[in-house]
């Protein structure tokens, strides 16, 4: 059960959960891609007079590609922060700090939601 989360509630015990309207697929290295369809009336206007693409394609790293896999709607970012240690080492230092900014751009996108879930 999730609550309402709280400024003092500790950041890395909440649990991101991908938004069920994205879509994403892997690409050939394995990496992720983040799919954004362009649907709006003004997306059709401008892709008339510029040639737009239909959809918008994002592509992550590695490292936003272990996150965004290891995002199960069950693991707290603490754990997924213990992923990306033993999979990057000190690649992925200082861990928390660039975890922290990474899932908050995700977040501002509306590609995940975060949640506090209670035991």
């Amino acid at each position: 059960m999730s609550k309402k989360i709280k400024k003092n509630d500790n950041f890395l015990e909440l649990v991101p959960f991908k938004n069920k309207n994205q879509k994403w697929k892997l690409n050939d290295q394995g990496l992720v891609q983040i799919i954004i369809p362009r649907e709006g009336i003004l997306d059709k206007i401008v892709r008339v007079f510029f040639k737009t693409p239909k959809v918008m394609k994002i592509d992550l790293d590695l490292q936003g590609s272990c996150v965004w896999k290891a995002i199960d709607g069950e693991r707290n970012i603490e754990e997924i922060g213990n992923i990306l240690k033993n999979e990057f080492g000190k690649n992925a230092e200082p861990i928390y700090e660039r975890l922290g900014t990474y899932i908050n751009i995700l977040r501002n996108n509306k590609f995940i939601t975060l949640e506090k879930v209670s035991d």
